[in-house]
């Protein structure tokens, strides 16, 4: 591979912004990408101020997202950004992601993809159109051990799939908190999120890790979404059955008024020869149990993953590997795939492996199904198509 960095533009994730400080420490870590430029805030004076604050030149710290995506067209081709990295709050997602893929520059986006399905799909048809990547950081698909449950299904070692079980209790909002605090404050307006809160904001993990180590779609749901607290705008709490496209079931429960927990993310999937488990709280593991032999344990950093499960994994077994590390695995598969592309070669199947557009459109259909399942008199809903 060159010795080539891509230059990132970054769009929010200013001051005081706990994601934008997440997706930097990520992009930076495999020495493939430095931050140029950015346009930090929706306030100019923020903007600018975060800029010079890490460091960035006054001429690049730019006022507004249209601002840095014209300047930097602007450039030379050897010194204007090559991608954008955009860490906003869901509202402000559409625009800026698809101003930046019709001045040319590949995108990196945070999930959910847009506001509506609609935006969803405008985007997708413009990647379609420029050839250009977009990129969406579904984070908990790119852990080693998730990787090595995805391998495991697909080699055929659980057998046919019959039963996927996926939750995500958090208990952060178990409270009406949102007038104190930002990041509950813009989840839990629809204005600002979406007509869904925490299946848009946790509920879509869980689906997209449910499809992702499974290879199966889900086909139809049945939705039960509750709003615990009172005065919130939103859901925080949903049940949802599943159909897969093999005629597997599934349950995917998604919550933050589980109070108590914290990221409990956890997921097992049985098939007709055995199941296995995964749990984020402790991500280094993975059970695997046989329908007849002992349970198995698979730890990270061990020879015996599977090379997709190897290309994830980052540090010698027994060290733990977290949120931050497969935050870099999405990076730095995304990054040199786009290098390899640059340099007229084709990326391998690993560095390939991360969500694109197509996942992000999926994940809006998820939520677009739920919301559409859990207002139906009906049992079950077709997913969208």
């Amino acid at each position: 591979m060159s010795t080539k960095k891509l230059k990132m533009g970054m769009i929010g994730g200013g001051k005081n912004a706990f994601i934008g400080a997440v997706h930097r420490m990520a992009a930076g870590i495999d020495g493939h990408i430095e931050l140029c430029c950015g346009a930090l805030s929706a306030d100019p004076i923020v903007a600018k101020e975060s800029g010079l604050l890490l460091g960035l030149p006054k001429d690049r710290s730019y006022g507004s997202y249209q601002e840095m995506i014209l300047e930097e067209s602007k450039r030379p081709a050897q010194e204007r950004m090559d991608f954008v990295s955009i860490v906003t709050p869901n509202f402000a997602h559409f625009e800026p992601a698809m101003m930046a893929l019709d001045h040319g520059f590949h995108v990196v986006l945070e999930k959910p993809m847009t506001l509506t399905l609609e935006q969803a799909r405008l985007l997708q048809e413009k990647v379609e159109e420029t050839g250009l990547t977009l990129c969406v950081t579904y984070t908990y698909s790119a852990y080693p051990m998730v990787k090595q449950a995805r391998q495991l299904v697909k080699e055929g070692r659980l057998g046919p799939i019959r039963k996927i079980m996926v939750e995500y209790p958090q208990g952060w909002l178990s409270k009406l908190i949102e007038n104190g605090l930002s990041l509950a404050f813009w989840r839990t307006d629809p204005e600002k999120s979406g007509k869904s809160g925490c299946m848009g904001d946790i509920g879509t993990h869980a689906a997209h890790l449910a499809e992702y180590i499974s290879g199966l779609k889900i086909t139809k749901m049945c939705a039960d979404l509750q709003t615990f607290v009172d005065g919130r705008k939103l859901e925080d709490d949903g049940n949802i059955l599943l159909r897969f496209e093999n005629g597997a079931t599934g349950v995917l429960s998604a919550s933050q008024v589980a109070a108590g927990e914290e990221n409990a993310l956890k997921i097992r999937v049985y098939g007709e020869e055995g199941g296995l488990e995964w749990n984020q709280q402790d991500a280094n593991t993975l059970i695997v149990k046989p329908v007849d032999q002992p349970t198995q344990l698979f730890r990270a950093g061990q020879p015996y993953l599977s090379p997709l499960a190897q290309h994830n994994v980052r540090l010698p077994a027994g060290h733990p590997e977290g949120y931050i590390e497969a935050f870099a695995n999405i990076y730095r598969n995304f990054a040199t795939t786009l290098l390899a592309s640059m340099q007229g070669k084709v990326p391998t199947e690993e560095e390939t492996d991360f969500p694109t557009v197509t996942d992000s459109v999926r994940g809006m259909k998820f939520l677009e199904t739920v919301l559409a399942s859990a207002a139906s008199e009906q049992k079950w809903t077709d997913f969208l198509r």
